[in-house]
């Protein structure tokens, strides 16, 4: 005789919770168990013929929440696998609001426990990321996993995607404020990883750059000087660093009339405005605050040498004289050649020396800062450099105009 095998959709269901209801009773002896296991897969049953998702969704939790306080009772594979079979339930919500229910109950179970199997509970919220239309969805629960992450001290999981976060910023369409608390999550997860100081720089930029400097952020935006604080020090610090736009964010320029943070604002405007005569004398007069913050005087007095470079880069109109770096760097005559070449090695200037005139002759320099006087200087070099094309075009078409007009008098002369 055939014998008729249930393979539809709910199956798995049913055996998740057959499963981890025979684990749960294990305990108590067959004859209470075997009755409490037949009533939770004929409660399973009817929720699945009901579709009542979000009521399945709650019992599955409920029948696997001793596996997920006590991982230990079955491998980490089952484990996974029971609790992708609970995530699948998402994709078969009735409506975008059932499946959000779903999601937050899982990820409320998920991030109980964060530091048990931290890495096994992050792959099945990816997975639960993954199984969701909602970008809404998405969001919440990416934000979850970061909140993992960071307690179960399991960061090197996420920071992987890190390098996706633009794309997934413009995914799911969130808020300003939504992307402030995003930003500053990432950023605070970075700043104990070794090795990811530039991407740490970066998310700090993100973070600040959040802050418009509007009402609505009159009350939140002192909540932002620690920060502010961090990515100065981060970027004087940084030997390959030599632009950022920190100067005239809101954020940052609130701390130029703090009473605790003012000389720390004043040293970033100094590597961005100034020379290094100006850090000398910051220094002379700070050098107990630079060693608070980790700041080193002989790098900085390196990192300002190649800052007082591009600073002549940008005043002496593409050729600068040997005499001028040295007074501005403070150097002998003899290391004029050696500091440009370090300058063109970070790839922040571009140029030639004249050995004979003793003249450096700049074709490009990076800009300390880009604001709006640098885009209007950029506007304005395209504006003469299109004049210039335009120029050399109507001179071609009018030597061609020319060629061709003489070309018939000369076979006429032939002749």
């Amino acid at each position: 005789m055939a014998t008729i095998v249930n393979t539809t959709e709910e199956e798995p269901m049913l055996a998740v919770v057959r499963f981890t209801a025979e684990l749960a009773w294990a305990d108590a002896g067959p004859e209470v168990a075997d009755p409490e296991v037949t009533r939770l897969c004929l409660e399973a049953q009817e929720h699945i013929l009901a579709g009542r998702w979000l009521d399945m969704a709650s019992l599955m939790l409920a029948c696997a929440d001793l596996l997920l306080t006590s991982p230990s009772r079955v491998p980490d594979k089952d484990l996974e696998c029971i609790l992708s079979v609970i995530c699948s339930l998402v994709a078969k919500a009735g409506s975008e609001d059932e499946a959000l229910q779903i999601t937050d109950l899982i990820c409320a179970k998920l991030t109980q426990q964060p530091d048990d199997k931290p890495a096994l509970r992050l792959k099945v919220l990816f997975s639960l990321y993954n199984l969701l239309p909602s970008p809404y969805g998405k969001a919440f629960v990416y934000k979850k996993a970061l909140e993992l992450a960071t307690a179960g001290k399991a960061a090197e999981y996420i920071i992987p995607s890190f390098k996706n976060i633009d794309s997934f910023v413009s995914e799911w369409g969130i808020g300003n404020l939504e992307q402030r608390e995003l930003y500053l999550a990432i950023s605070r997860i970075l700043k104990d990883h070794k090795g990811m100081t530039k991407e740490y720089f970066n998310f700090l930029n993100k973070y600040l750059a959040t802050f418009k400097g509007s009402n609505d952020d009159s009350a939140t935006i002192g909540d932002a000087k620690e920060e502010a604080v961090a990515a100065i020090i981060e970027f004087v610090k940084a030997s390959n660093l030599f632009q950022c736009d920190l100067l005239n964010m809101p954020a940052v320029a609130q701390l130029e009339k703090d009473e605790k943070y003012q000389l720390v604002y004043e040293l970033l405007k100094i590597f961005l405005t100034k020379r290094l005569d100006s850090y000398l004398e910051f220094q002379t007069a700070n050098s107990a605050l630079l060693k608070d913050y980790g700041l080193v005087h002989e790098e900085c007095i390196t990192k300002m040498r190649l800052m007082s470079l591009l600073d002549l880069s940008s005043r002496c109109s593409g050729r600068i004289p040997y005499s001028a770096i040295t007074e501005a760097l403070k150097i002998n005559d003899d290391e004029v050649e050696q500091w440009i070449v370090k300058a063109i090695a970070f790839k922040i200037l571009d140029c030639k020396v004249d050995q004979l005139n003793q003249t450096v002759i700049v074709s490009r320099h990076t800009e300390r800062i880009f604001g709006m006087p640098q885009w209007h200087g950029l506007r304005t070099k395209l504006g003469v450099w299109r004049g210039n094309i335009a120029s050399a075009i109507n001179t071609i078409q009018a030597n061609k105009v020319t060629e061709e007009g003489t070309q018939p008098m000369q076979g006429l002369m032939i002749r």
